[in-house]
């Protein structure tokens, strides 16, 4: 792995696990093996840095963004939770740390808008087969209502957590109680088995992730 490619990612996994906001350049330099200076080489500011895991990031939302429901939209659904937990995972510190780190990095400042939108499109396209296939009881006229609801428990949990003092970094189970508290918003319409069986993809899908 070349040297700039290294740092970003050693970046990307520090800033998970400690935060944005307290991991220095020279921890970062540190914990890469490399003087200080060799990084400020690659990266002139930490700013410079933040950009490149935006553009990192803009990379891996897209696959995510591809998912759609299918003929079995409970697996479906599990998959995007999956994906979805990933995501916030992998780039944890993005959804958690922007009381930290201020404007996002270009690429997602510039792009977040669509995303946000086919978002919700996503949401309520799978929360759309749900109903459809009788496993889900909710006005058709509400589901973006719903699916814009879940987005903004999704987007903002972490932070919400962070603020509340609880920890929110790797191996904390955050990310996995935030996958479970989304589902509340509408499981009490889902049908007894189908509710189950999305509270366990969420629980599993976590556990596999604390396992990893």
């Amino acid at each position: 792995m070349r040297t700039r490619e290294r740092i970003v990612e050693q970046a990307r996994l520090l800033f998970n696990e400690q935060g944005y906001g307290a991991v220095s350049t020279a921890a970062l330099a540190a914990h890469c093996g490399i003087a200080e200076g060799n990084l400020w080489y690659h990266f002139k500011t930490k700013r410079a840095l933040l950009d490149a895991l935006g553009e990192r990031y803009a990379e891996v939302i897209e696959p995510r963004l591809a998912l759609a429901p299918d003929g079995d939209p409970l697996a479906a659904y599990a998959r995007l939770l999956a994906a979805l937990m990933a995501e916030f995972r992998d780039f944890r510190f993005l959804y958690r740390d922007q009381q930290s780190y201020g404007e996002h990095a270009g690429t997602i400042r510039d792009r977040a808008p669509d995303w946000l939108e086919r978002t919700y499109l996503q949401l309520e396209a799978h929360l759309a087969a749900l109903v459809g296939a009788g496993l889900l009881d909710w006005p058709r006229e509400r589901l973006r209502d719903l699916a814009i609801n879940a987005t903004i428990v999704l987007r903002y949990g972490l932070e919400h957590t962070r603020a509340l003092g609880a920890p929110t970094g790797e191996g904390s189970g955050a990310v996995r109680r935030l996958l479970v508290q989304h589902l509340t918003l509408f499981e009490h319409q889902l049908t007894p088995d189908a509710a189950q069986a999305l509270r366990r993809a969420a629980v599993t899908i976590g556990a596999e992730a604390l396992a990893a």
